[in-house]
């Protein structure tokens, strides 16, 4: 078994890098991008690039360990949810998210997969709009 066998088998190596990382994600109360995240580290003293950053954060995601959304700006942004399949309503100005389970929408979308003989289907929803504290 090579190095990157062994790798695979375990999971993703825990680098000061990537706990880093997690760390500054852990601390964030909203989603962030990867750039976002950098400057937090680098004001927090830290030398990880910004590539790394970038490729870590897409390695957690694809792990399951963060969630990741795409941002109306177009941008991908960051965030340590619960697990378990949900949604997010997304405050487009303090960017204050609340997680959501919409368990009618989700019979909805099993039922018109059925009826037009798709499996196995997946999706992603956000809802941006405006919280009570912003627009008050």
């Amino acid at each position: 078994m090579t190095s990157t066998d062994h790798t695979r088998a375990t999971g993703p190596r825990n680098t000061r890098q990537r706990s880093e990382i997690r760390r500054a994600v852990e601390d964030l109360p909203t989603f962030a991008s990867a750039q976002e995240i950098h400057d937090r580290l680098r004001h927090d003293g830290s030398g990880v690039g910004l590539a790394t950053v970038y490729r870590t954060l897409q390695a957690m995601a694809a792990g399951g360990e963060l969630d990741a959304i795409r941002t109306p700006d177009g941008q991908i942004a960051y965030r340590i949810c619960s697990p378990g399949h949900h949604h997010h309503l997304i405050c487009r100005r303090c960017g204050r998210t609340v997680e959501v389970n919409i368990p009618s929408l989700e019979q909805q979308i099993r039922a018109l997969a059925a009826e037009q003989g798709f499996a196995q289907v997946d999706h992603e929803l956000e809802f941006f709009g405006t919280c009570a504290a912003c627009a008050g």
